[in-house]
This record gives C-alpha cells, sequence and structure tokens, in this order.
C-alpha cells in the first residue's frame, strides 16, 4: 500500500507538470518523497524516517504558502499533508492516538479525491463545474508586467472567436491590423468615413495619397454592374485573387458593391484601387464586413510590417484590434496597374510591388492576345 500511495502521488506529480501546474506538481512530487520515507519505516529506520520527516515539515511549509495563492484545495491539502507528517512522527514515537490518525488519514483521503474529481471534471468540460476556491492573496502586478501587455486586442486569426471579434470592431468604425497576402495592412469599413479619416491620422498619411477598397471575390464585383470592357473583365480574372492592384475608373456602382458612406474617401476623384486578396482568413473577414479600405500597417514613409509584432509594436497603442497570423506572406506591398485606359492604350505599372512588373506584361498581353 505504502508503494501504491507513492506512486500515485509521483504520477499526479508528473501529470500536473504536464499540464504546466508547476505548484501542484512540486506538491505531489514532495508528498511521493514523503512516501517513500514510509518505505523505511516499514522497514524498521525509524531514525532515518524521522529526520527525513523533520525536513519535510519544513519544506512543505513554503508549499503551504504557495498554495495559499493558487486555490483552496490545494492550501487544504498541503495543511492535511502537514498534519499527517505529524502523526508520522509521533507513531514512531510510540505516542500516536489512534482517533487522531484516523481523523486525520480520512480529512486527507476526502481532500485528494475532491480535488481530482474537482479537477478532471473542470479540465474535461472547460467549466468551474466543482469549485476550488479563490486564492487567499494574490500578488499586484508591477508597472512592468502591465507594459507588457498588448496595447489593443490582439485575436489569433486561426480562431473563428478571434476573426468575430475583429469583424465586430470593423462594423462599429474601428481600424484594425490585419494580415494580407502580402503585408500587414491597416482596415477599416467602408460604411465609416470617420474610420477612413482616422487611417490617415494613425499613419501620418498625405491627404493626397489615396486609400484602395479590398472586396473577397470578383461576383461581387460584377454584381455591381460596373462600365468595365471584355479585356479589362479578362484581365482581373487572370490577377485576381493575388498580389496585383488594379485601378478602374469610380462610379456610383461602388454603392452598389457596399462601400456606402465612404465614397469619398477611398481612392480619388475619378478612380479607384481594387484589390482581391489571395488569403482566406481576410476573405472570410471581408465577407463579415463588406469591402474594407486599406492601406499598409506602417507610418507614412516608413518600412512595411511582416509580422503582427511589427505593427502592435508601431500602431497598436493607436488602433483597436490587431488579427495576429504570424509572419506575413512577402517583404512588400502589391503591384499596382493603373487599367483606367487599358482599351486605348493599355496599362500601365504605377508601383512594382511582390508581382514583378514583366509578369503582369505578360498577363496583359497574353490576355489582349486572346
Amino acid at each position: 500500500l505504502v508503494l501504491i500511495g507513492g506512486f500515485v502521488q509521483l504520477l499526479a506529480g508528473f501529470l500536473a507538470f504536464r499540464k504546466y501546474d508547476h505548484l501542484g506538481g512540486a506538491a505531489f512530487l514532495t508528498f511521493s518523497a514523503l512516501w517513500s520515507r514510509l518505505v523505511n519505516l516499514s522497514a524498521g529506520n525509524g531514525e532515518g524516517f524521522t529526520a527525513g520527516s523533520i525536513a519535510f515539515l519544513v519544506l512543505n511549509a513554503f508549499l503551504i504558502i504557495l498554495a495559499s495563492s493558487f486555490n483552496v484545495v490545494l492550501l487544504c491539502a498541503t495543511l492535511a499533508m502537514e498534519l499527517l507528517t505529524v502523526c508520522f512522527l509521533l507513531f514512531t514515537l510510540d505516542n500516536l492516538p489512534l482517533p487522531f490518525e484516523i481523523v486525520m488519514l480520512s480529512i486527507f483521503s476526502v481532500i485528494c479525491f475532491y480535488g481530482a474529481t474537482a479537477s478532471l471534471a473542470n479540465s474535461m468540460f472547460g467549466k468551474d463545474l466543482m469549485m476550488m476556491g479563490p486564492p487567499l492573496f494574490t500578488a499586484e502586478r508591477s508597472k512592468e508586467d502591465t507594459e507588457d501587455l498588448p496595447p489593443c486586442i490582439c485575436p489569433k486569426s486561426h480562431c473563428t472567436s478571434g476573426l468575430r471579434s475583429i469583424a465586430d470592431l470593423l462594423n462599429t468604425g474601428a481600424v484594425c491590423g490585419v494580415p494580407t497576402d502580402t503585408v500587414y495592412a491597416l482596415a477599416a469599413s467602408c460604411k465609416h468615413p470617420q474610420a477612413i479619416e482616422k487611417v490617415y491620422r494613425i499613419k501620418d498619411r498625405p491627404q493626397e495619397k489615396p486609400i484602395c477598397i479590398f472586396i473577397s471575390n470578383l461576383d461581387q464585383l460584377r454584381a455591381a454592374a460596373p462600365p468595365i470592357s471584355p479585356l479589362l473583365w479578362e484581365f482581373m480574372e487572370n490577377v485576381y485573387p493575388g498580389g496585383i492592384g488594379c485601378i478602374i475608373k469610380k462610379g456610383e456602382w461602388l454603392k452598389e458593391l457596399g462601400v456606402g458612406a465612404g465614397y469619398s474617401r477611398v481612392g480619388t476623384q475619378d478612380s479607384i484601387m481594387i484589390r482581391v486578396p489571395d488569403l482566406t482568413v481576410l476573405v472570410h473577414l471581408i465577407d463579415m464586413t463588406g469591402p474594407l479600405a486599406i492601406t499598409s500597417a506602417n507610418p507614412s514613409g516608413e518600412v512595411d510590417s511582416t509580422h503582427h509584432d511589427m505593427v502592435i509594436s508601431r500602431l497598436g497603442h493607436k488602433l483597436e484590434g490587431v488579427l495576429c497570423d504570424g509572419e506575413s506572406d512577402e517583404v512588400v506591398a502589391s503591384t499596382v496597374v493603373n487599367c483606367t485606359k487599358i482599351d486605348e492604350s493599355g496599362i500601365t505599372i504605377v508601383r512594382e510591388g511582390c508581382v514583378p512588373a514583366v509578369k503582369v506584361m505578360q498577363i496583359f498581353e497574353s490576355v489582349k492576345s486572346r
């Protein structure tokens, strides 16, 4: 029985460490060490057990102090173990009252059984079905600790709840950092012109520089029925989705696309750059919010942000949220192509980005020849 008790405590300590419960693991490994001393006691080595138990009493006193900042159940378990060790010491002195031994063993058994059952149930269902009790005291966070907290909410992109959190913020007029298929960007809903104005202030972006819009698929553009020639449709079908943005003529059809009140704050007076990103998480986000006004997530004139940590450290204190997706797929922004005179004089490369200008021209010549 002594060996079984020691093995159970050792197993509990190992499982606690696997769950990153270092305090619980240390407590159970310490209890296992006491059980190993009981083997010496059962073998008649009372002096060795007495010395080891005195050392355990001192060590367990520190565990009691630590457990008081963890939960009530672990605190009770360490307190009961302290009294149980006193029982063992009294036993070596042949001065242990039998009722005291029975009571302490019963209390310790009940605490261990309840603690194990509560931990198992709470872990299985992800809820506090069985109360473990609050800590008796908590350490106050230092100023250094609070400064390490992110300045805005930073959900993970692979979590549906994270995507929904960012979508809700954008739909209420917030500005958020989002991943794209190139580099990280600042996003604002086209339904909220004040959010687009905020993008300019966050970046210190000159007002004469237009902001483009992202849509989730080309079918959205078809539904808005813009006056686009067959050649331009064919070209866009070959470059979307991807890292090429097309500048086309602006018109009232943008309101049918869902741009809404932000119509005058995106693009220029006559033209607008539209892009369909090749990134699943961003496409899903746009489906939740409608077209987004997009610009790179960096202070104006500085290098692009290629990781969500760069966005948080550079602009996080000015944003409501950042959708975290790790390293970006590219280190430079998209390639911008002027298509407003595609039927008369072809296309013009406004900015060469992640897609080389030579490749863009090859796509255009191929489409034109067909």
